[in-house]
């Protein structure tokens, strides 16, 4: 018996991704009905071996025009992120979910309609007879382009905004060499090209996935083979060799390049019967890394207050949507200016001196400056709260900088007017008492030594006259 009596309250995930998945396990967990309807059919996700393949990448790898390659740390030695195949982690939680006996996944079932104010959704499945179903929650987990945000796009007072980026993405292979990785495995390989960029990250078969980040304007300028491979060897030299110019040309024609949206909506919720997670609610670039892990927390979040509320939705997801809001929209700000940072900033010399002035400020003073990444990605510091103390981080440490250069500056300034000054004994050696005797003597050119023995006498005659004009 749960703390509603003996019928379990029953709720429906669209979308049976990362976060659906994810967010029936809590739920199911907390004894919910629930029902998840993913539009893919399950042979489709579950065909292959169920595991969990991450590689370990300690440090970004920037590949340089020439070919030289430098490492900047992400962290400390002990962290790092991790490369995971994001199908086969699919697969894992959506085994999961099955694994609940108060869980059900209904592969290949679309959702057609919803209706949060009844708290109905009409979904067509294979049999292709669309079915009415009633919930107690409708938990929107489904994509960028949500169905279910699209029904709440119709209400009064929801917020919502999209942009497409200008760039587009087009993923490419390095295929493994001599049975091992082509590079080093425990990075993530960049070539930063200012506008544009190319990185590569490992998988356990020893290849690496490569993805190109670039305008759209200039995919489309790359109409042939010979267009893409003069492309590669002008701005990806070192890479052309790992890839194979066939197999290069060959995957670059296999797909255009794919779009980019980030979405922002507020609220998250409404009234006690719906409510948004993941893309469907905040849908980013990826050049945080952080599309999942968002998605993840608003699980982790929703189940806390879930607990803090004891399963009351009136009061749990309003309170989701206040205190989600603000992180979500602040994490889609940063994966945009991650993206710049990435492609252009990792190039220049200040960007990697300012790296290791925040490294060296953090391991002197761990809780008061801690790097923007390291908030981000290896700790649980709200968003919102991270991107706060960022630019009050960076306000300080520019503050530093520029008293240190007035400093620098002013000490310099010193030091040169001091340096151009005539010094004391120099001034007594071209004005003072070592330059009596040749004055005294220019004064009787005539004869030298007759001249120093009538000193005494011009001195008397000079005091006579002051006397005299004294007396006057």
């Amino acid at each position: 018996m749960d703390s509603w009596g003996t019928q379990r309250k029953k709720v429906a995930v669209i979308g049976g991704g990362l976060v659906g998945s994810l967010n029936a396990c809590f739920l199911a967990k907390r004894n919910f009905q629930v029902d998840v309807y993913e539009a893919r059919e399950g042979k489709t996700i579950l065909k292959a071996e169920i595991c969990i393949s991450r590689i370990p990448m300690r440090a970004r790898m920037i590949h340089s025009f020439s070919g030289k390659k430098s490492a900047i740390p992400y962290g400390t030695k002990s962290q790092y992120i991790l490369s995971i195949s994001r199908t086969n982690l699919n697969k894992d939680l959506l085994t999961a979910v099955e694994s609940y006996p108060n869980a059900k996944v209904y592969f290949g079932h679309r959702l057609l309609t919803c209706n949060p104010e009844e708290g109905t959704i009409t979904v067509l499945g294979s049999d292709k007879v669309p079915k009415d179903v009633t919930y107690d929650l409708i938990v929107g987990c489904d994509g960028a382009y949500s169905t279910v945000r699209s029904h709440l796009m119709k209400k009064p007072r929801f917020d919502y905004s999209q942009q497409y980026i200008p760039h587009g993405y087009m993923e490419l292979t390095i295929p493994p060499r001599n049975g091992d990785f082509a590079m080093e495995p425990n990075y993530l390989h960049i070539w930063p090209r200012n506008t544009f960029m190319m990185i590569a990250l490992p998988n356990k078969n020893k290849t690496f996935t490569c993805t190109l980040f670039m305008p759209f304007e200039e995919f489309e300028k790359l109409q042939t083979s010979r267009d893409v491979l003069d492309f590669f060897h002008k701005y990806f030299p070192d890479a052309v060799p790992l890839m194979g110019e066939q197999a290069l040309t060959q995957d670059f024609f296999l797909l255009p390049a794919q779009a980019m949206i980030s979405v922002k909506c507020s609220p998250f919720h409404f009234k006690s019967r719906c409510v948004l997670m993941g893309d469907a609610a905040h849908a980013i670039v990826p050049f945080f890394g952080q599309g999942m892990n968002a998605g993840f927390e608003d699980c982790l979040v929703f189940d806390e207050l879930m607990e803090k509320f004891n399963n009351d939705l009136s009061m749990c997801l309003p309170e989701f949507s206040r205190f989600r809001i603000p992180d979500d929209h602040a994490v889609s700000d940063l994966s945009m200016y991650n993206y710049v940072e990435m492609r252009a900033h990792v190039n220049s010399r200040w960007f990697i001196f300012q790296k290791n002035v925040e490294r060296l400020l953090h391991a002197i003073m761990p809780s008061t400056f801690i790097p923007l990444y390291t908030m981000v990605t290896f700790s649980r510091i709200r968003y919102h709260e991270a991107m706060l103390r960022w630019r009050w981080q960076k306000k300080v440490i520019n503050k530093g900088f520029f008293l240190f250069g007035t400093l620098v500056a002013i000490g310099s300034t010193y030091l040169l007017i001091r340096s151009m000054a005539p010094r004391p004994l120099d001034y007594l050696k071209d004005h003072g008492t070592g330059s009596l005797t040749s004055r005294i003597q220019d004064s009787f050119p005539e004869n030298p030594l007759e001249s120093l023995e009538q000193i005494p006498t011009v001195i008397s005659r000079r005091q006579k006259g002051r006397e005299v004009a004294n007396d006057t």
